[in-house]
């Protein structure tokens, strides 16, 4: 039942204290504030490290090679290990129906790049067709090489966009120009785009073109695989470590490298990174929500303080209200009304502005690792009904010490 009285009793103390109530509830709403602002940059460095992965497929692993470091069965450090097509070929024969695309890629070194007059220096790379898939490559105009390029080996390119911005000015008049690299001249198909420029600085052609008409041999620079996609994110992990494990072994055993050679053969996972950095991130989330809780509890302290003044203020008039007749509760419920109101007050308008804050300067956060910082409405709706509740806590014990001042020591007080 709606008691206008108790409410006027509550305003006319919160007017009497302005400057005290204020200062507790700025308290209580800072700790609501530092909370839902830490736990929204938790949540966009989650993003952050999401939209990271997303540039290339989630599942994708990258093999590389590299120097020896270790001396094993009788080889001595130092020795350079060399992929080749056969490696290649062995992968996708062993584990072919474990793998969703793949490709091998060849770094075109030695080469002079050119269209017209003008010199292009950016990286040329041979690849497969199934590259684009691994890369996330999205199409702006024209195609991606396919296989038929592969077998004729066709003298054909894909550039990235920035390269089709920077040289050709229009990337609509781009498909059909041509590219000459070491004097052989190459037709441009297609124009792809990323999501970084640096991604777009490359040249694409088919890898067997790359090997033959460049002396590659069969040697390749490093091979990609993605793995189909599961639902479940631990199902993902253990696949992805099953398969990069299984590759491992057999590169060492092929290539005579010591198992804790790191730089022998180097097999490198998407998703044990990934699964990696939500670690970290799950245990920043967790030490923002310690220090907001801290701030919390350190603001609820605070209100408990400000209800013991309270009681100590108004002793004789608690006795006053006893003399006549007034029931525990009724004394109680005045003093929790009170800490309940403060806290409700102050926690919600914390709530209110951090949320507002989130939702205006969040969007336009894109800094490294950390995206759109944002944080589940019913997840900080649920915080400040905890801290209504902590705050009633807060409240019954300066309110117990009330009810339990004896009548006339409450009549003598001064």
């Amino acid at each position: 039942m709606f008691d206008i009285e108790r409410w006027q009793e509550i305003f006319d103390t919160i007017r009497k204290n302005k400057l005290r109530t204020f200062l507790t509830g700025l308290s209580v709403a800072s700790g609501i504030f530092i909370l839902v602002i830490l736990l929204g940059f938790g949540q966009g460095m989650q993003n952050g490290i999401a939209a990271e992965f997303e540039e290339d497929a989630s599942t994708s692993i990258w093999v590389s090679t590299s120097t020896t470091t270790k001396k094993f069965k009788g080889l001595n450090p130092g020795r350079r290990i060399q992929l080749r097509n056969e490696n290649y070929d062995i992968v996708a024969n062993l584990w072919g129906d474990d793998i969703e695309y793949k490709s091998a890629r060849v770094f075109v070194r030695g080469t002079s790049i050119n269209y017209g007059k003008e010199t292009l220096v950016y990286s040329l790379q041979g690849v497969s067709h199934q590259y684009q898939q691994i890369e996330n490559a999205k199409m702006v105009k024209g195609r991606w090489i396919n296989y038929t390029d592969e077998i004729n080996t066709s003298k054909v390119i894909v550039i990235g966009k920035k390269i089709a911005d920077d040289v050709f000015k229009d990337v609509e008049t781009t498909i059909g120009e041509f590219i000459d690299i070491s004097g052989i001249q190459f037709k441009i198909i297609g124009v792809y785009g990323e999501t970084e420029n640096r991604e777009e600085e490359r040249l694409y052609i088919p890898i067997t073109t790359a090997q033959q008409v460049f002396n590659g041999g069969d040697k390749l620079n490093n091979m990609a695989y993605t793995l189909p996609h599961v639902e479940n994110f631990d199902q993902a992990v253990a696949q992805a470590v099953n398969f990069k494990n299984e590759l491992d072994i057999y590169l060492r055993k092929a290539h005579t490298v010591a198992p804790d050679d790191t730089r022998g053969v180097r097999v490198w996972s998407a998703m044990e990174e990934a699964k990696r950095y939500y670690a970290i991130t799950g245990n920043m989330k967790f030490f923002f929500w310690f220090v907001g809780l801290c701030t919390i509890i350190a603001g609820i302290v605070g209100v408990s303080n400000i209800m013991l003044i309270v009681v100590s203020e108004r002793t004789k008039e608690i006795g006053i209200r006893k003399a006549l007749g007034a029931k525990p509760w009724s004394i109680i419920g005045m003093i929790l009304h009170e800490a309940i109101f403060v806290t409700a007050i102050s926690g919600f308008l914390g709530l209110i502005f951090s949320m507002s804050l989130l939702e205006i300067v969040g969007p336009h956060i894109e800094v490294d690792y950390i995206l759109n910082p944002s944080v589940n409405f019913n997840v900080a709706l649920s915080t400040v009904l905890v801290l209504i509740f902590a705050g009633a806590v807060a409240g019954f014990f300066p309110a117990w010490r009330a009810v339990r001042i004896h009548t006339i020591d409450a009549l003598r007080d001064e």
